[in-house]
């Protein structure tokens, strides 16, 4: 099932017809790259300098003609403006500044009638810009993508994949190292390095050779398509796209794309700046292939279908404290939608962290088994915590796939809860889901569209963008709906506090890889505010879980007993004093390792 969320790298791809000169290898490139509703014909006329413009109109005439014969005939879209200039490619810049597009893809034949040399024009590009020549398949099965390490090779991994993702074709990236004496890793390869390693679905090949051109030519003897960046030179040199590049639009019997970004050149070549914005085509791959939307699921009996072939039990656990005002209807609303009209949900418990009201009483009442966490596994002594009702909720559990709502939802629908299953159900690749959704809050009894999300975007997303960018498209990290398989949740080690959703998330990233990771947008959350002292002492926890992941990746230690108390500025009776709190965000191991937990759920 595709994701509404699911788009091409590329927004927008701009493919000017220069009349008299040839496109298709252009526009093929440009279909092979994204969808037809990307792609967008520009008609350009150039005339001499000399001569009036007035004897473009019939050229304009039949240019019009043939981009509305194309554009059918593709399924593209075209500008119906025809561009007649005495400099065509200062008319193609303007055009690029107007429409905007990620992407301009050039013929070599086009700079005849662009009056301008290809160097001239690459020298100074207005917009990222592809070189398409040779014979581009329709459906290429193989491509080939040579990754140097310089500035472009981030534009170059980008556009295999989006080929890849279109044509479904295999993709190869190709470094080519120097053959004499040691070979430490390319600084400016570092960022691309850690970006192949989670990209399992791309083969690595690495060559040491000082004849690159030969090697691409014999590497690509198997590839229908060959992408690869120009070689990087500060704008005033007079070389466009290099001599390995040029070499293989001369020589390669196969289509090639020659790449050269926009992006200025960074003042240090050799240094690893170079490769960290690479970061940002795995997390665009990511965001555009694994984040869906709730109504993608709402066919419960497809759902239910899928669950039955693969043998399937699902459990749902409420973690709760407190929250005697909303229990009863989250519970009502997903009993009769997801185990009433279908059964969908096997199992529902409700986690009780000792609430003082009636939160356990309600969940009873609805025939809710119930549970307090600190009087599970008692030899392993209590402990507070909406973190360590999670992990109990797993050996109290039996399903195949356990997930998790807040049971403070003012707005509860069964979406919060078909919603991550979807993905979990019908992807068997994925093993994690997260939700994510608008916060309206209630203050006062007031709703506020725009509050919300406060510890997320000065804390999660901030140190997550630092320390673990390939998270960094996770909308809402901090989501209280979220759940998993069975099988990847029992591995992980559990923060006991609020640090759970960030640890997990990482864990589950560290472990399985970005790709087992999906988000699902629930649309519209209406929950109660917490107050500024709370979110301190939330933002503190997540912070020391967030230390924690650092000092395992790294093997170094961070924080000392002394790290972990918080102080917090009273104002009393007119005065202004500090008071010491001990948030000390405790962990539990993952629950495989519990002889309990193998003997009640895994019978071990």
């Amino acid at each position: 099932m595709k994701s509404r969320y699911s788009a091409s790298l590329f927004r927008k791809i701009l493919v000017p017809i220069v009349y008299g000169s040839s496109y298709d290898s252009a526009l093929q490139a440009a279909l092979n790259i994204a969808d037809e509703s990307c792609v967008l014909l520009v008609g350009i006329v150039g005339i001499s300098s000399d001569e009036s413009l007035s004897k473009a109109a019939v050229p304009a005439r039949h240019l019009r003609k043939l981009l509305r014969e194309t554009a059918a005939k593709r399924g593209v879209d075209a500008l119906q403006r025809i561009h007649v200039s005495h400099e065509p490619w200062e008319e193609l810049i303007r055009i690029v500044l107007e429409e905007e597009p990620d992407l301009v893809i050039l013929q070599p034949s086009f700079f005849d009638g662009l009056k301008i040399t290809l160097g001239e024009a690459l020298r100074f590009p207005p917009c990222d810009m592809v070189i398409a020549s040779g014979q581009i398949s329709e459906s290429p099965a193989h491509v080939l993508v040579s990754l140097r390490g310089g500035p472009y090779a981030e534009l170059s991994l980008r556009l295999g994949l989006s080929i890849s993702s279109v044509s479904h074709s295999r993709l190869t990236a190709l470094h080519i190292l120097p053959a004499a004496g040691e070979h430490p890793m390319d600084p400016a390869f570092k960022g691309m390095e850690r970006v192949l390693k989670n990209l399992p679905e791309v083969k690595r090949m690495q060559i040491h050779t000082n004849d690159p051109v030969q090697a691409i030519l014999e590497t690509s003897k198997e590839s229908d398509l060959v992408v690869l960046g120009a070689t990087a030179r500060p704008k005033d040199s007079l070389i466009s796209i290099g001599p390995v590049a040029d070499a293989i639009l001369r020589e390669s019997s196969k289509g090639v794309l020659i790449v050269k970004s926009r992006r200025p050149l960074p003042s240090n070549m050799d240094s690893e700046v170079v490769g960290r914005n690479a970061i940002s085509v795995l997390v665009d791959k990511w965001f555009a292939e694994n984040t869906y939307h709730a109504g993608e699921f709402a066919d419960l009996d497809l759902l239910l279908e899928s669950k039955r072939k693969q043998n399937l039990t699902i459990s749902l656990a409420l973690p709760a404290l407190d929250e005697e005002e909303t229990v009863g209807q989250v519970i009502k609303t997903i009993k009769q939608a997801l185990m009433g009209r279908v059964d969908l949900v096997d199992e529902m418990i409700l986690v009780d962290s000792d609430s003082s009201d009636r939160t356990r009483e309600i969940a009873a009442e609805l025939d809710v088994p119930v549970y307090i966490h600190q009087q599970v596994l008692p030899v392993l002594g209590p402990r507070t915590g909406k973190g360590e009702a999670l992990w109990k909720s797993l050996y109290l559990t039996r399903g195949d796939i356990l997930v998790w709502i807040d049971t403070d939802i003012v707005n509860v629908h069964p979406r919060f809860v078909y919603g991550l299953l979807g993905p979990l159900i019908l992807h068997p690749e994925i093993q994690f889901v997260k939700g994510f959704y608008r916060r309206p809050l209630k203050v006062d009894n007031k709703l506020q569209a725009g509050g919300g999300g406060r510890v997320t975007e000065l804390t999660a997303r901030p140190l997550l963008n630092l320390f673990f960018p390939e998270l960094s498209g996770l909308i809402q990290p901090l989501s209280g709906e979220y759940g998993g398989r069975r099988s990847a949740l029992e591995q992980l080690q559990f923060s006991s506090g609020y640090g759970v959703e960030t640890g997990l998330l990482i864990d589950v990233f560290e472990k399985f890889g970005l790709s087992a990771i999906a988000q699902v947008d629930l649309q519209e959350r209406v929950h109660h505010n917490q107050p500024l002292e709370s979110l301190s002492k939330m933002s503190f926890a997540i912070i020391q879980t967030i230390v924690r992941r650092i000092e395992k990746r790294y093997g170094m230690n961070m924080l000392e007993d002394v790290n972990k108390s918080l102080k917090l500025i009273r104002y009393e009776q007119g005065r202004l004093f500090l008071d010491v709190e001990e948030i000390a965000e405790l962990e539990r191991p993952a629950m495989i390792e519990l002889q309990e937990y193998r003997e009640r759920v895994l019978n071990l």
